[in-house]
């Protein structure tokens, strides 16, 4: 009783302190003594000491409120009004206490992320407890940065629909690639959406996770793409209907087979081939033409490999496909594009576009 009483006192002392350097020392040896034990305070003091010190930290010097910060990040006590006013102060003040403070609540958070900065929102992102509305809301009011270093938290909880306005971010921002294909908990068809736009080994990433996956995850997130299509078309080329018509008999002639696009590609019939390969591999035109255009052998050794088409095929269209920028020369470091690519993964990999391919025609039919 008397410990307590003693504690009582020294806060009231605290409350009255006018001294900046007294208070200060009083502060010291308050949250010394109160911080070393909570268990063992009683529910009044620990009220009374919340009110106080959050009252004064406020007029206190930068470096002792990034001192009192520290100490209320790693206490168990319950100092939530202390804790949201340092949360709410300068970053170098505020940065302990949004990491790590267990007495800030979801609410407390949500209103750091609507009301402060950028850094502040950094410092959220690092927390251990984040769920899915505090993610939700990072996502919506955050920088790139910001959202990359949420997606490295491993503890962090982000439903479906953050996860889509991630991978749609992802489209155009490259800072944003790697946390998300790197993201234990990503869905399987958004890094299928974003595997065209990702750097070499990241490609190589997103086909080991569908290497791993099993059947049954594997369907489900066929049935999530089947729901959440996306494909931006441009402008068709000038002699597709030409093209597909040829298409159309080689096909009626039972002459459509993966050898008829080294042809192709000789008499320079772009558009036909484009036509014919997506046919072949069953995926749509545009993705077809998309690859070709860009030259992204990569991708196309993904298909190839997945439609099961010969490796000296594939390197043949490769040769002609890059033209100045390729050669006889590359043959062999074709060859080994072809074969670093896994066919059970490639072929997984194929599937998801299959149904985008088959999704996309029947929204335009």
């Amino acid at each position: 009783m008397a410990g307590g009483a003693n504690n009582f006192a020294l806060l009231l002392d605290l409350a009255r302190e006018g001294s900046s350097e007294k208070r200060r020392e009083l502060l010291r040896q308050i949250t010394d003594v109160f911080m070393a034990h909570p268990e063992q305070r009683s529910e009044s003091e620990s009220v009374l000491f919340d009110e106080i010190v959050g009252a004064v930290a406020q007029d206190l010097e930068t470096q002792v409120r990034i001192e009192l910060s520290r100490k209320v990040a790693e206490s168990a006590a319950p100092l939530r009004r202390t804790a949201r006013r340092l949360a709410m102060d300068d970053i170098a003040v505020a940065a302990p206490v949004i990491e790590r403070s267990k007495s800030l609540t979801e609410t407390d958070i949500l209103e750091v992320i609507d009301k402060k900065s950028q850094d502040h929102m950094m410092a959220v992102t690092r927390r251990p407890d984040i769920g899915v509305k505090v993610s939700s809301a990072l996502v919506e009011r955050g920088e790139d940065r910001v959202v990359a270093s949420l997606l490295q938290n491993n503890t962090a909880l982000l439903d479906r629909q953050t996860y889509q306005r991630v991978a749609e971010r992802a489209e155009t921002s490259p800072v944003l690639h790697a946390p998300l294909v790197r993201n234990a908990n990503v869905p399987l068809d958004m890094l299928n959406n974003v595997y065209l736009r990702v750097e070499l080994d990241l490609r190589r990433e997103i086909m080991r996770k569908f290497h791993g996956v099993s059947p049954a995850e594997l369907e489900a997130a066929l049935e999530a793409s089947r729901n959440h299509l996306s494909s931006a078309y441009g402008a068709l080329p000038s002699d597709y209907s030409t093209a597909k018509e040829l298409v159309a008999k080689l096909d009626k002639a039972g002459s459509l087979k993966p050898a008829i696009l080294v042809q192709m590609l000789r008499e320079e019939r772009r558009t036909a081939f484009g036509i014919a390969f997506a046919q072949l591999v069953d995926v749509e035109f545009d993705l077809a033409q998309r690859l070709v255009d860009g030259k992204d052998l990569d991708a196309l050794a993904m298909l190839c490999r997945g439609a099961g088409f010969d490796r000296g095929l594939f390197v043949t269209i490769c040769i002609m496909i890059a033209g100045a920028d390729g050669g006889i020369g590359r043959t062999q470091e074709y060859g080994a594009l072809y074969e670093q690519v896994p066919v059970a993964a490639a072929q997984r990999a194929l599937r998801f576009w299959k149904v985008r391919a088959k999704g996309t025609a029947a929204q335009a039919a």
